[in-house]
């Protein structure tokens, strides 16, 4: 379960972009983070991911207090971000196999979850290309690919449909309830209305605030 107690974050000095946030995801539940842009929904996501630290307030993961990535990586908290993060001279598939092998996967197994996982995401003929190579869409897929291999207790995702066609867009969009169907927490951000319609819960973000607004 991923819980935000009361959260207030900023950057630097500057004033706080968020203010006494709170909401809760549990295993098999789906969170659209909503709002126009600059709202703080990537600010939001990096809070749960461990990458910004509350100015007050906690994130929780299954009860016990995110200290930072690291230990976010250690309770399996994954997060897909918007500029992908993807090594432009490895090949799709290296981009995979490498992060799962640091997470401590076999080779044999973690080729084995590339494969899968990139055929999932209608890949499988880019596997071998560089991905400085790809399209911006399948970089987008394969960033996606990646995060869904190593999806583990709760899955973090960010405008992760935005440079995608409406076949792959909709693909996407049902792996992430897959996930959760299979007992992660998600959240995600998004602009789409229709895709934050779909999720059992949207916590949409204005001037520095948070209102769930389905639950």
């Amino acid at each position: 379960m991923l819980a935000v107690h009361e959260v207030s974050v900023g950057y630097g000095d500057a004033p706080a972009v968020l203010t006494d946030v709170s909401v809760t995801v549990r295993p098999g539940q789906t969170l659209a983070l909503t709002g126009l842009a600059g709202a703080g929904k990537t600010t939001l996501l990096s809070t749960m991911a461990g990458l910004l630290s509350p100015r007050a307030g906690a994130v929780t993961v299954h009860g016990q207090r995110l200290r930072d990535r690291d230990h976010a990586v250690e309770r399996k908290v994954v997060l897909i971000p918007q500029d992908n993060g993807l090594a432009p001279i490895l090949t799709a598939a290296e981009n995979v196999q490498v992060a799962l092998v640091a997470r401590g996967v076999a080779p044999p197994e973690a080729r084995r979850l590339t494969a899968a996982t990139l055929d999932r995401l209608g890949l499988a003929g880019q596997a071998d290309q560089l991905v400085e190579e790809l399209s911006g869409g399948q970089q987008q897929r394969t960033a996606i690919a990646r995060g869904l291999a190593l999806a583990g207790g709760v899955l973090l995702a960010d405008e992760v449909t935005s440079e995608l066609d409406a076949g792959n867009r909709q693909r996407v969009l049902d792996l992430l309830h897959e996930e959760a169907r299979r007992g992660a927490a998600v959240v995600f951000a998004t602009h789409d209305s229709e895709a934050a319609a779909a999720c059992a819960t949207e916590l949409h973000l204005a001037d520095g605030r948070a209102e769930l607004r389905r639950g």
